[in-house]
């Protein structure tokens, strides 16, 4: 009983991180209306951003260690929106306008450009954090067993439920959610009614864009370091997972991401470890054959 709560336990931050991209992501789709591989590139983009400028501010300024790491931080949150912004303002709505389906094939572009573009920034290095917030807090005692998690585990849970929440309310009590809403349900008549449907589209990708960047600099901080390689895998299931759940719904969809970190831990933790992203892969698609939930595209 103590392994399998403990595994529950586990299980939180990954799950959490699913839920706030995945919620990222289903901004992005609600106004483009096309998958989009290019968040989990600016997850990645933003983490090794963030590890450049921590290196540079350790072994070419001298900081400490904490003004170190807060020069990576922020500059990997900077240049993460830097790059949603462009992305969003002088390729996609553009493209959008002109033929929907071409965001598709530009999305792929960003990606490789990127991916890049980051590798010769790192020189092809693999950087690490040094480990942070390592001491295990004691959350409850089960048969004289103490179950738990890091403290940093902890701040990224709390810090990824947090914006999940906070944008649930944004999307559900203010004038901006309700006209995302609009523009996601029919642009045109938004644009009808003097709805700014192009700043809408911007604002909608650069919110994604946040959330893939703080996403991606939170899990940075927490696993000690982050590859291309873990962001688009990040990227793809959090695609898969917003089809199944309903990609213009970012709360359906981020419960649907939580559920499936929570059957990746126990996967890990039951089954061999090798298989866990080709199972996990396997069973999304095979639910979104099953639910049906694709529509025409028009």
């Amino acid at each position: 009983m103590a392994y399998l709560l403990q595994q529950l336990l586990n299980a939180l931050p990954m799950a959490s991180l699913y839920a706030l991209l995945a919620f990222g992501y289903s901004l992005a789709f609600g106004v483009t209306k096309r998958p989009d591989i290019t968040f989990g590139a600016l997850m990645a983009f933003a983490g090794q951003i963030c590890l450049l400028f921590t290196d540079l501010g350790w072994n070419r300024l001298y900081l400490v260690s904490p003004a170190a790491l807060g020069l990576g931080l922020l500059s990997g949150f900077a240049y993460a929106l830097l790059a949603g912004y462009w992305n969003a303002r002088h390729v996609m709505m553009p493209l959008h306008r002109h033929s929907p389906n071409a965001v598709i094939v530009a999305s792929l572009g960003m990606v490789l450009l990127l991916s890049e573009g980051a590798r010769l920034a790192l020189d092809t290095r693999s950087l690490w954090l040094p480990p942070m917030g390592q001491q295990f807090v004691t959350l409850f005692l089960v048969d004289g067993v103490s179950l738990g998690l890091t403290r940093l585990q902890i701040l990224h849970v709390g810090l990824m439920l947090a914006l999940v929440a906070a944008g649930h309310w944004l999307l559900t009590a203010s004038r901006a959610g309700r006209l995302w809403q609009a523009v996601c349900q029919d642009t045109l008549a938004a644009r009808l009614v003097g709805v700014d449907a192009d700043r809408i589209f911007v604002l909608a990708l650069m919110g994604a864009a946040s959330m893939a960047a703080l996403g991606g600099l939170s899990a940075t901080a927490l696993y000690g370091t982050m590859d291309f390689g873990a962001g688009l895998m990040f990227g793809l299931k959090v695609v898969l997972i917003a089809a199944v759940g309903g990609s213009s719904h970012p709360l359906r969809s981020a419960l649907g991401a939580a559920a499936v970190g929570f059957a990746e831990q126990f996967w890990g933790a039951y089954g061999p470890q090798i298989w866990r992203d080709a199972v996990i892969i396997s069973a999304l698609v095979w639910l979104l054959v099953i639910s049906r939930l694709e529509r025409i595209i028009p």
